[in-house]
């Protein structure tokens, strides 16, 4: 177990790629310490991992709040002692044409997919340098942050931020033995999808599930992508196997984009 003891934080931790990621933290040995903005999604998916034999438990957050960021810290500290291992998950998305896209769109992604990520980077990486131990921090960007697409320029940009955040903070960050790295996912088969499909056939005028079966015919590696497959390089990251890996972004998406 790469992970025994370790604690570690997931944001948006209560459904699909969150969940499988505290499920693996888990199974690695970890505490996984579930905080999703649905606390009923949270405390489920925490009920589920100890009953499966791990050890996890459920709080609310909402990173758009830094009192909550704050709060979820030392609820952490008070359960569990310390922070060794944060996962900012927690993410929104938006579609629109570039000429509707407006300002109440563009602020509610970046409040929670830049300003959220960062703000709770910053609290957990306090918490791992006061402790004096180090610790590993791994933020969710995706292929979108790799390149623009016409319909998402503001899901893109916010993409590219969590990019740019992850190379300064690991930088800022290494004296502290704290490496921080990002996944870049590709088309991930979890319930989002479902709602990025809709959202596009209805921009596109194509039948719902079409512009998904696009996205995953063109994908080299064959196949959609998993959500255990992004928890599998969170694993890595998070472990002492990646103790000399920080500032990267590390793209899981079958080939999709090549960097």
């Amino acid at each position: 177990m790469r992970l025994r003891d370790k604690v570690a934080i997931v944001t948006g931790g209560g459904r699909g790629i969150g969940r499988a990621i505290c499920e693996r933290l888990a199974s690695e040995g970890a505490v996984s310490v579930v905080a999703d903005l649905n606390e009923g999604d949270a405390e489920r998916t925490a009920a589920s991992i100890e009953t499966a034999g791990g050890r996890a438990f459920g709080l609310p957050l909402d990173v758009t709040k830094q009192a909550e960021i704050d709060g979820l810290v030392e609820t952490v500290v008070a359960r569990a002692g310390r922070i060794d291992v944060l996962v900012n998950n927690a993410g929104v998305f938006d579609l629109s044409p570039l000429l509707e896209q407006g300002r109440d769109s563009w602020d509610r992604i970046h409040d929670v997919n830049v300003k959220g990520l960062f703000f709770m980077l910053q609290a957990a990486a306090r918490q791992m340098a006061a402790q004096g131990e180090g610790g590993r921090i791994i933020n969710l960007a995706s292929q979108a942050g790799r390149r623009g697409e016409a319909l998402v320029a503001n899901y893109c940009a916010s993409k590219a931020a969590v990019i740019s955040i992850t190379q300064s903070a690991a930088l800022a960050l290494t004296e502290n033995n704290i490496t921080v790295n990002a996944i870049a996912p590709g088309i991930i088969e979890t319930p989002m999808w479902s709602v990025v499909d809709g959202l596009f056939a209805k921009s596109q005028n194509l039948p719902s599930g079409e512009p998904k079966r696009r996205a995953v015919e063109a994908i080299p590696a064959g196949r959609i992508g998993e959500p255990e497959d992004v928890a599998a390089a969170i694993a890595f990251l998070a472990s002492n196997d990646a103790a000399y890996i920080t500032a990267q972004t590390l793209n899981v998406d079958g080939g999709n984009v090549m960097s």
